[in-house]
């Protein structure tokens, strides 16, 4: 048994192969070398055939023994698939999974996930206690994939550090009237977290000041979403305050997540950073825009943030970013950005 699958990033039809051996219940699914957007579509879609048979198997395995790649959307097709597994009452067990496919569960959390086996191979033997050696090993620890050229790029890297502390300089400055004007209008927490997913989906405490009201996420049921798919904006939201709305309108309630950049959860110049909740309801191709670093600005914020109304235009605009990015591309989009800060049509993230 196999899936094909055709390639939606190229004009020529590309085939991607899943076999799959069945033994009594249990169905063994072999991943190839690279599961990137194009396998991930077929790895998908071959479960999928799996769980909809009747009988269903009772153990689906999935075996990553040649895998030494996978991106965000090969991780995308693998969370969707343990999801089905637990809805179909199915037992989903990785087996030898390679360092290079562990270091990227193990940068998400899943590692703790999933369950695992390895077989009596002597090399997954290593690879086994390569995974479960003590923090204090002195083996370098398996690089993570460059799923983006950006992601390599030592220059933007030392860019996103230059500029985040030239911008926490400049939110020091700012910081006593911001807070006082916070306090006056709406009394409670100056600064606003929220979980957000970065780099191939690991998920990281954003900041902001606050600009809505205390209880604002407990309010957010009560709010109509204006725009279409998995993201949500509404231009007259009733939760944000006065000061709110001034601090969105020249967007200096992101000032904060330049202690993101620095970090490096975020870069300057990157994708839209979306919610968990909307990454639960993404589809395999759509987890293509985790492939960058989020930023604190990009493509949406400077092609009409207030403007964009549907999900499909948000992944035109990340996809869009990812194609053309350079350096020189990056420093494009931060001088449009400062150029458009204080345009009154410039809307709120």
């Amino acid at each position: 048994m196999a899936t094909k699958v055709q390639s939606f990033m190229t004009s020529q039809p590309t085939e991607v192969n899943f076999p799959v051996t069945t033994l009594n219940e249990t169905a063994i699914v072999q991943v190839p070398a690279r599961l990137s957007v194009l396998e991930a579509v077929g790895f998908k879609q071959t479960y999928q055939n799996l769980t909809q048979a009747n009988p269903h198997p009772k153990k689906i395995i999935i075996d990553f023994q040649q895998t030494t790649f996978m991106d965000s959307s090969g991780l995308g097709a693998l969370v969707s698939n343990y999801k089905t597994a637990q809805e179909k009452g199915i037992t989903l067990t990785l087996r030898d999974v390679t360092p290079q496919v562990m270091a990227v569960l193990t940068l998400t959390g899943l590692d703790k996930v999933f369950l695992m086996e390895f077989s009596s191979d002597p090399a997954f033997i290593e690879a086994e206690n390569v995974i479960e050696a003590p923090k204090n090993s002195f083996r370098k620890p398996e690089p993570l994939p460059t799923t983006h050229p950006s992601i390599a790029s030592w220059m933007k890297r030392f860019i996103d550090i230059v500029g985040s502390l030239v911008g926490l300089v400049i939110t020091g400055i700012l910081l006593i009237p911001i807070v006082v004007a916070i306090t006056i209008d709406d009394p409670g927490p100056i600064l606003f977290s929220q979980t957000r997913c970065g780099w191939m989906g690991k998920r990281f405490k954003i900041w902001k000041f606050r600009s809505m009201c205390v209880d604002a996420e407990a309010k957010k049921a009560l709010v109509e979403n204006q725009v279409q798919g998995a993201f949500f904006k509404n231009d007259n939201d009733p939760r944000i305050t006065k000061v709110g709305r001034f601090l969105r309108r020249t967007s200096l309630d992101e000032l904060p997540q330049f202690w993101n950049v620095l970090k490096g959860d975020m870069s300057l110049v990157g994708t839209r950073p979306p919610t968990p909740d909307e990454v639960e309801r993404y589809e395999v191709p759509e987890w293509q825009r985790l492939d960058v670093k989020p930023g604190m600005t990009g493509e949406w914020q400077v092609n009409g943030r207030s403007t964009v109304r549907s999900f499909e235009d948000v992944i035109r605009l990340d996809l869009q970013y990812q194609k053309n990015w350079s350096l020189l591309y990056d420093l494009k989009l931060i001088f449009k950005t400062v150029a458009i800060l204080f345009n009154r049509k410039s809307g709120a993230v």
